[in-house]
């Protein structure tokens, strides 16, 4: 899951991103709306996590550009602005779920992951190819029946190659989806972690490279 966290404190966006990225997610960070705009508008969330009340650009209006523009990405508003009135408006923008600050870090996490579900509807919460199981909600992998432990990367890389349902996944597009926007495109990161990741799947072999294109399941 890729996520964007829009968040003016930046002590708070960087411990809710550190958070997230522990579960496996690639996570972005901005601190103002015109910067959320133009992060919106290169890179393909999932989940938007929004403080309305953002300097440069009201949330509100980043929010309902979103929603108008079509984008599959759901927002989750998290905000000061507790009143009913306050949580009914920015229901009323399109923000998919709105939760209030104070809040508690799991609450965060669930609402996130079932925004998560919603945007990949159709996909099932457990992914199995090759004797590989991979549980999304559980983050449980095993191969043959045998528990395997995984980092949160490895855990990423794994589940996009699942998703996949056999096709070709680029080392691109493994970059977009398992790292945040500061990787490099140039780096060894993706060949790295995909050989810790046959490794500790074991032989036979089941993550198959396909020269000039990419790897699959």
């Amino acid at each position: 899951m890729r996520v964007l966290v829009a968040e003016d404190e930046v002590s708070l966006a960087e411990l809710v991103a550190a958070g997230l990225r522990r579960e496996a997610m690639a996570v972005d960070v901005v601190h103002d709306g015109l910067t959320a705009q133009e992060q919106l508008a290169v890179h393909d969330y999932d989940v938007l996590i929004l403080d309305r009340d953002l300097p440069g650009r009201h949330g509100d209006e980043v929010c309902a550009e979103l929603v108008a523009a079509g984008s599959r990405t759901r927002v989750l508003m998290l905000t000061a602005a507790s009143s009913l009135d306050d949580k009914v408006g920015g229901l009323r923008l399109g923000a998919d779920d709105y939760l209030t600050k104070p809040f508690e870090y799991p609450e965060l996490l669930a609402r996130v992951h079932a925004l998560g579900r919603r945007c990949h509807q159709g996909l099932p919460p457990v992914l199995e190819r090759g004797g590989v199981r991979l549980d999304v909600a559980n983050r449980a992998v095993t191969r043959d029946g045998v528990p395997i432990s995984l980092t949160p990367k490895e855990f990423a890389v794994l589940a996009v190659l699942l998703r996949a349902q056999g096709a070709v996944v680029s080392t691109e597009r493994l970059l977009e989806l398992a790292w945040d926007e500061h990787a490099d495109p140039f780096t060894s990161a993706v060949r790295v972690a995909m050989s810790k990741l046959r490794t500790k799947l074991g032989a036979p072999a089941v993550i198959e490279t396909v020269p000039g294109a990419g790897y699959r399941i």
